[in-house]
């Protein structure tokens, strides 16, 4: 049996902002659901790895689809599993394989140009695990476009979360360089202690824009035809609504910003109406 690739770095479903299959998600697609996790945490701990050469992320990332695909018999035991749950549930393997692009890109690539292109880079990184569920449930393709703006809202949060750590331990910022450069800053900037009047500029800039795709995001609890999926989403929307507004009133530079317990109630209990 060949040694494994991956690279569990100890984080888990606790350090998401989100929940990931939670008691709301239907128990016999639970299993489903934590495999998909599972396989995009261990590629994330790659992809994010401060020891790795970026050849051997990427080489790692390799196995990883070939193990999913069936060209490997082992090597990633996620991807394993994962390769099971597709062949039970029928869902595509794509939204997996797209997961593996975005990482492969994460191993590569260091600074983004602009909105568009981070947001391009979501349509691998984010979007794709919102698909995999939505089609796990068996909905309809009609739910891709909010959930779509929904994921993409969650990665750029993320991004602006972590801005500070992502450069200091690999070298990597998400923030668009010509919102920085129209500030008159550069990448540095996120080095400081705490975020300059340019730099709250363009972190402002940046909530504006995730505002719209919440927004856009909200449609996709009404196109949900699963009742307990539909509750899951609206808390997720709900989320990602609240911590958007935290990131608009406090600064990521001088500590992290975080959803807090009153937060995730808020949120819960606004969803439940559609459990009707």
């Amino acid at each position: 049996m060949s040694t494994s690739v991956e690279a569990p770095s100890g984080k888990g479903k606790s350090d998401e902002n989100f929940p990931v299959g939670s008691r709301l998600i239907r128990a016999s697609l639970r299993p489903h659901v934590h495999a998909f996790y599972d396989f995009a945490r261990q590629a994330d701990d790659i992809a994010d790895s401060a020891t790795l050469s970026s050849e051997d992320k990427v080489a790692r990332l390799d196995v990883m689809g070939a193990v999913l695909v069936g060209d490997k018999p082992d090597g990633s035991p996620s991807a394993t599993r994962l390769r099971a749950s597709l062949a039970e549930t029928g869902v595509t393997a794509q939204h997996s394989l797209d997961l593996l692009r975005a990482f492969r890109q994460d191993a590569t690539k260091l600074r983004y140009a602009s909105w568009d292109e981070l947001i391009e880079y979501c349509r691998y990184s984010a979007m794709p695990v919102g698909r995999h569920v939505l089609d796990l449930h068996g909905e309809s393709t009609d739910t891709y476009e909010p959930s779509d703006a929904l994921c993409a809202s969650l990665q750029v949060l993320n991004h602006m979360q972590d801005c500070a750590g992502d450069l200091a331990e690999l070298d990597r910022c998400y923030i668009p360089q010509d919102m920085l450069a129209a500030a008159g800053l550069t990448t540095d900037a996120v080095t400081a202690s705490a975020a300059s009047p340019g730099f709250r500029q363009v972190l402002n800039q940046m909530v504006e824009l995730t505002q719209g795709l919440n927004r856009a995001g909200a449609a996709l609890p009404r196109r949900v035809k699963d009742r307990r999926l539909r509750v899951e989403t609206a808390v997720i929307a709900g989320l990602a609504k609240r911590l958007t507004g935290r990131l608009h009133r406090e600064d990521p530079l001088a500590g992290r910003v975080k959803l807090r317990r009153g937060d995730v109630v808020g949120s819960v209990l606004l969803a439940l109406p559609w459990l009707r």
